[in-house]
């Protein structure tokens, strides 16, 4: 009895089979439209007056080219081969490997947060207007529209997690395969009720990281920031920046722990290693050994509180004035 499940076949990355658009870009500019939209329902729903429509574009725009370059860079100067990049500057934005056409490969979330907020700041110091009324009503709805993007994730077959014998366990087609030669890889087969010939490549289920992201850094985060931490701002008049705080911190908690569940990039592996076991990153060996995810997810956490007590401690209006406010 097969005690896994195997990916669905039906799944195609591609929209049209003739088109090089993927469903993760279409996921992308979704999830892009569903956090605009619930920007704009907060905004004008509490008649915040900071911005008008035409500024508010501006701004989002702003905060998503930020977040494209942001992302990148990161992904390139902390999971890629740094040096080579910083002697071939050139090809950071590049778009062409060996003459074929493959976008921006490489998309890091921690740099796409990080160079979000970049870009929001600098318009506002264009403008003039205070960032983190705006920023706080920005991500209240990114955790959904970030629900999307896992789903692309997992539509591409990529970022699939570790190794597992739990019942919905995953076989990717684009994972690594392991020799059945090796003890621990028998063993694991052998639980899930694979069949496989002496000294054969065995695909191992995996973990299915992307839809537990989805799941719990969107959906549940989701609902959080919407239905407790909106509420008890008001309620509290907390100073803008408590939003941007809450969701800071409740994604780098929830992804810590699920990165216990993904692959570190074997480029890498463990940053901290003091389990007992440490020699396989496809299996989890110990609580103790931590990847480089896990790393910026512990600054995210440390960063929130820093930024919640800060802004909070500053003599400024709170949030049931700041639809009043007008810029001056």
């Amino acid at each position: 009895m097969s005690l896994y499940i195997n990916y669905p076949s039906w799944l195609d990355p591609y929209v049209v089979s003739f088109l090089p658009v993927r469903w993760y870009a279409v996921m992308y500019i979704v999830a892009f439209a569903l956090a605009y939209f619930l920007y704009e329902y907060q905004v004008r729903k509490d008649g915040c007056t900071d911005l008008d429509k035409e500024g508010r574009q501006s701004l989002f725009l702003w905060a998503v080219v930020g977040l494209l370059l942001g992302a990148h860079l990161f992904s390139v100067f902390f999971y890629s081969d740094a040096s080579f990049y910083l002697t071939h500057p050139w090809l950071i934005f590049w778009p062409f490997r060996d003459g074929e056409f493959v976008g921006l490969p490489g998309m890091s979330y921690h740099g796409g947060v990080v160079g979000a907020l970049v870009g929001g700041f600098i318009y506002s110091r264009i403008k003039k207007f205070s960032f983190l009324t705006q920023v706080d009503y920005i991500v209240a709805g990114i955790p959904l529209g970030y629900t999307f993007g896992r789903i692309g994730n997992f539509i591409n077959a990529e970022l699939y997690g570790r190794i597992s014998t739990l019942p919905w366990a995953m076989v990717f087609p684009t994972a690594p395969s392991f020799s059945s030669s090796e003890e621990w890889v028998r063993n694991i087969a052998d639980q899930c009720g694979m069949t496989y010939e002496p000294g054969a490549f065995v695909n191992l289920p995996r973990h299915p990281s992307q839809l537990y992201e989805a799941l719990f850094e969107g959906i549940i985060l989701f609902l959080i920031l919407w239905f407790i931490c909106r509420p008890l701002i008001r309620k509290h008049a907390l100073k803008p920046g408590s939003m941007l705080s809450f969701y800071i911190f409740g994604y780098g908690f929830f992804r810590f722990f699920i990165e216990y569940c993904r692959q570190p990039d074997a480029n890498i592996g463990y940053v901290i290693a003091l389990g007992k076991e440490s020699d396989n990153i496809a299996v989890f060996q110990s609580f103790l050994n931590i990847s480089k995810g896990q790393m910026f997810c512990l600054m995210m956490m440390v960063s929130a509180i820093v930024l919640f007590f800060i802004v909070n401690r500053r003599k400024k209006y709170g949030y049931e004035s700041a639809g009043k406010r007008k810029n001056k």
